[in-house]
């Protein structure tokens, strides 16, 4: 490729990553804003910069879905790749960020003015890395969104926060080590980085089969870090207890989005035993996040483990190692990051900026009915129960996991369709935990929030969207079996 064409290349990928680029130039918007409305009172400016971040993100949303009837291409070839598949997760993350933004707006959260900057620079480093078909762009989206989110945890006004952000800064340097030293190998092995290239395929088949497991654990660091997976969770619990709720609930579904999308990428490439060391972790991140769960007093740790279970789940449908399991996944992602940003808005909505002991929740389901009812239905939708999008989700992905049994006949998928049933026995336990203090409890000493009817007509939403999926799960699929 001559000079010329290399130009006219380059031209053509800047105009096809219009979204991020509208990022990139909000970020910058949004430094300069700060600026201006430095002598503004504190509320008018938290007031403008909150307005202006939430039709930022109306914007994004916008471009990204005018990306999804285009032609599938490569963008800066080999480095992205833009299809429907990438589109659909772009959408997924930037209405995360827009639930963000209403939950902190409904909540008057008062977050420094950086947090609304940062939380772009995430959002375009996420949108990156759904695209990305390099291991170099892949590192570097996720060192860019593993950055910001170091520092958004490190803004929380809480005193906690420095132990959880410390956690979260030394295990992220830690697994970006790791991945980075995996990477290294790998290009080591193949001679490319391009996931996408036959070279990385041939290059690892012709290599000895325990060389080839050392490097995928090893390039898998910093992957399972972002999914909350073990061995790389022990930041979790602690982060999702000291952070901000509403900067907790994005953390806990956006990134996940995205590396969900790239563990599919690298499943065209990496060999077969790929999938069995993606089953061993999801059914060990399953066992643990659940077990670990039943001994919590605090309803954001308890949803932190269950947030490394639920990524175990995630893995199930890549492990299965089908269209109808990558389809399952999707599903179970989507339906996953609905059912989570509804649980922190709703235990929120309940005890604001608080501690979130579950001891504070007894009896509030006969104060705050509303609220309660619609999180005890959510507490069913993560236990995987009908009639919610859980119930249909879990469905999905045991159904995929057995028909690729039944087809490719490994024991290891049998083994780990039965430790998931389990584990979903399990979770029953401490996800109805919560609705049982809600209801059957006295109330405690502590009074609970007045919910302002904004707040109640968003639960409303979050429930009918939680119900109507169950009943019309067609509504996504359709979506997802067009990719």
């Amino acid at each position: 490729m001559d000079i010329n064409e290399q130009l006219i290349h380059i031209r053509q990928s800047l105009a096809g990553i219009l979204p991020e680029i509208f990022l990139a130039v909000l970020f910058c918007v949004f430094l300069l804003a700060e600026l201006l409305f430095l002598n503004k009172a504190k509320e008018q400016k938290s007031s403008y910069l909150q307005n202006i971040a939430l039709a930022g993100s109306l914007i994004a949303l916008l471009l990204v879905l005018t990306q999804w009837n285009t032609e599938p291409s490569y963008r800066f070839h080999p480095m992205l790749f833009l299809d429907r598949q990438a589109v659909f997760f772009k959408l997924l993350i930037i209405s995360s960020w827009i639930f963000t933004l209403i939950h902190v707006r409904i909540l008057k959260y008062d977050f420094p003015p950086e947090f609304h900057a940062l939380l772009i620079a995430v959002v375009a480093g996420l949108n990156l890395l759904s695209m990305s078909t390099h291991l170099l762009s892949i590192y570097l989206s996720l060192e860019l969104v593993s950055i910001t989110s170091y520092l958004l945890v490190a803004l929380s006004p809480y005193k906690k926060a420095a132990e959880g952000g410390i956690k979260y800064l030394l295990f992220g340097t830690a697994s970006s080590a790791v991945m980075l030293y995996g990477v290294s190998y790998l290009y080591g092995l193949t001679g490319t980085m391009d996931i996408t290239s036959d070279a990385m395929a041939r290059g690892l088949v012709t290599n000895p089969e325990l060389v080839v497991t050392v490097v995928i654990v090893l390039t898998l660091g910093g992957l399972l870090f972002k999914l909350s997976l073990v061995p790389f969770h022990v930041w979790t619990p602690d982060v999702y207890e000291s952070a901000p709720t509403p900067l907790v609930s994005f953390l806990s579904v956006a990134p996940k989005a995205a590396v969900i999308l790239v563990l599919m990428r690298l499943a065209g490439v990496f060999p077969e035993v790929y999938f069995p060391i993606l089953g061993g972790i999801a059914l060990i991140s399953m066992t643990f996040g659940n077990v670990a769960a039943l001994w919590q007093t605090n309803a954001r740790r308890l949803l932190a483990y269950s947030s490394i279970a639920q990524a175990g789940y995630l893995l199930v449908g890549i492990a299965a190692y089908s269209r109808f399991g990558f389809e399952a996944a999707v599903f179970y992602t989507t339906a996953y990051l609905v059912i989570n940003l509804a649980a922190f808005f709703l235990i929120d909505l309940l005890h604001p900026r608080d501690t979130t002991r579950l001891e504070h929740y007894e009896g509030l389901g006969k104060t705050s009915v509303w609220i309660s009812g619609i999180l005890t239905v959510t507490m069913i939708a993560l236990a995987g129960l009908p009639p919610t999008v859980g119930f249909s989700s879990k469905l999905f992905i045991f159904s995929s996991l057995w028909d690729s049994y039944r087809e490719q006949q490994f024991p290891w998928m049998l083994w780990l369709l039965v430790g998931g049933i389990l584990n979903a026995a399990v979770s029953l336990a401490y996800y109805l935990r919560l609705p049982y203090l809600l209801f059957f409890k006295e109330a405690a000493a502590y009074n609970p929030a007045e919910q302002r009817f904004s707040g109640k007509v968003v639960a409303g939403m979050l429930l009918l969207l939680i119900t109507l999926l169950f009943f019309n799960p067609e509504w996504l699929m359709t979506w997802i079996s067009s990719f």
